[in-house]
């Protein structure tokens, strides 16, 4: 018996290796599937729902998400193998917590009620990552279903919420042994990122899911990606907010 793509990328995050290819019949049909890949991998993995990572690609744009395992978060000053990911993408970003828990509800939730939820904000560093050797070209649903190509998180110090905090376009610096590697003005293609978490909120509730203060909401680059060719120190500070760092070895 085949196994499911679920089984066969839970495997590949354990054992750290990518796919060579991915038959079509393996291909998920829809949004739909491939949100349900998802948590069919976080079970396979034992992995409980750490956080989430949300995004678009515009600031009117559709958006999209994925739990991350509990087991990804990692805290500020992380020691991790250049060898553990393949590829080895960088992303600083701006990440929410809310301060009550959203339960599943049959109806939705509206955006005052959740914007009114955030608690606090924190830097971090998404390590993005494919279970598949031929990304990025690779089927844009298969990258969805695998957890939208995520590695780890790296989550800084969080502070309370405040309105006024400069979301579409920060002060920032984002480092790799010294060097600055932000190529572009610094900016969220989805423009505030806090247009995306009435979406997960609902998201989440249509799946029986709550959202809970301790979950960390990512909520995507304000740097584009960066690929590390060497091991070395990354240093990220978004102004407003604790710096953080990782060490690649």
């Amino acid at each position: 018996m085949t196994p499911s793509l679920s089984q066969i990328l839970a495997d590949a995050r354990r054992a750290r290796t990518t796919l060579a290819s991915l038959p079509p019949q393996q291909l998920p049909a829809d949004a739909d599937a491939a949100y349900a890949i998802q948590h069919e991998i976080l079970s396979a993995c034992g992995a409980r729902i750490g956080g989430w990572k949300i995004g678009a690609k515009s600031a009117s744009g559709p958006i999209q998400g994925a739990p991350l395992p509990h087991t990804d978060l990692l805290a500020d000053g992380a020691r991790l193998s250049l060898e553990g990911f393949a590829p080895l993408g960088l992303e600083l970003e701006v990440a929410f917590r809310f301060g009550r828990r959203f339960e599943p509800s049959a109806t939705l939730y509206d955006e005052d009620e959740v914007l009114a939820g955030i608690g606090s904000i924190g830097a971090t560093i998404e390590i993005v990552a494919s279970r598949y050797a031929a990304w990025p070209a690779i089927d844009k649903l298969a990258q969805l279903a695998d957890l939208q190509n995520h590695g780890a998180l790296i989550v800084g110090e969080f502070t309370r919420y405040r309105e006024d905090f400069p979301f579409v376009a920060p002060s920032l610096r984002f480092e790799f042994n010294g060097r600055d590697v932000v190529e572009t003005t610094p900016a969220n293609p989805a423009g505030d990122p806090r247009r995306l978490l009435t979406w997960l909120v609902n998201h989440a509730s249509a799946r029986g899911i709550a959202v809970t203060p301790e979950m960390v909401i990512t909520a995507g680059s304000y740097t584009g990606m960066f690929f590390p060719r060497e091991a070395g120190t990354v240093s990220g500070h978004i102004e407003g907010l604790a710096p953080l760092h990782l060490t690649l070895y």
